[in-house]
This record gives C-alpha cells, structure tokens and sequence, in this order.
C-alpha cells in the first residue's frame, strides 16, 4: 500500500508540475497559451489533493492539534484520546460523504464535459466521493485498533509512544541526522 501511494502521488504531482511549466513556458515565452491544457490539469490536480488526503489518513499524520497529549502520561490515556478524536473524524467525515455522494450521483445524472476538451468531469468530480471513503475506512482502521489496545487485544497503541517533553518529529529526526553525521565527521 505504501508504494502504491508513493508511486501514484509521485506521478500525480509530477504530471501536475510538467503541465504548470508548460503552461508557463508557452504562455510567457512564447506567447500562445495551450488551449485545454489547464482543464486537463485539473484532473490530476483534484486527485492529488484528495489522494495526499487519502494517504495522510492511512499513515495516521493529518494536521491536528495534540495540546492535550502533553498533558497525558500514560499510552493508555493517549490511545484513549486518540480513540475519541478518530470516533468524531469519522463522524464529520460520515456527514461530508453524504454530501459529497449527493454531488457525486448529480455528477453522473448531468454527465457533463469540459468547455474545451469535452472530458467528462466525472473523472474528477468523483474524487471526493471515493476519497472521503476510503479517509473513513482507514480512520477506521486506526480507530479499532486504539480500541483493541485500550480493551486488551492489541499489545501496543495505534500511534507511536513519544516522549511529551520531547516530542519525536520528522524535523527532530533530521537535526539528530544532521548532528550525528557532523559528529563523524568531526571524528576523522
């Protein structure tokens, strides 16, 4: 699952990147814009948004506030928290996917088409739809196993054990990479 999000949103962001430079290129160096080339970037735009939502989702690592996790000394009490913040995701999430599959059954009931490339923009417009379902169910998945820990089942938490005086962040990590390779190289 994790190459497949890799790869996808890598080609995702790189299609989205090669049409932008294009368009730019074209446009301001050139002087001719290509007509129909932002209604197609558009779609891997849309998809790239709702998939890197997707993926924030099955690594557990959408923005949230944490205040309330410095205050908590125990996993349990954390799993617990985090156990409540997943019930009300999925709760706002379920309510989204009830309007988005009401947009998304519109979408198909219209069946319209780009002004320009007369794409049909279901393709893009059933992003939300697909996207919010699969955010519940792996928000879901998070959020059973939270449960399995506080109720026995599971040996260890959903989310990583970090220490709240000194939380481990990805730019924790890379300062203790960069200091760590300044100190063997300050060795030789």
């Amino acid at each position: 699952m994790e190459r497949l999000f890799r790869y996808t949103l890598t080609l995702l962001i790189g299609t989205v990147a090669i049409c932008q430079f294009i368009q730019v290129i074209t446009r301001y160096l050139f002087e001719t814009p290509i007509m129909g080339l932002e209604e197609a970037a558009i779609i891997p735009t849309i998809w790239l948004y709702i998939l890197g939502s997707v993926n924030a989702s099955r690594e557990d690592t959408q923005i949230r506030a944490n205040v309330l996790d410095i205050f908590l000394k125990t996993e349990r009490a954390r799993a617990l928290l985090q156990a409540i913040a997943d019930t009300v995701s999925i709760v706002v999430s379920v309510w989204l996917t009830l309007w988005a599959w009401d947009y998304f059954t519109y979408a198909l009931r219209v069946d319209k088409e780009t002004p320009t490339l007369y794409l049909p923009t279901i393709v893009y417009e059933s992003a939300l739809f697909i996207g919010l379902v699969l955010m519940i169910a792996f928000t879901l998945w998070h959020l059973l196993r939270n449960l399995g820990f506080l109720f026995g089942i599971r040996q260890r938490p959903d989310h990583a054990p970090e220490d709240p005086d000194y939380p481990e962040t990805s730019e924790v990590h890379e300062f203790r990479v960069l200091t760590d390779s300044q100190k063997d190289s300050s060795h030789d």
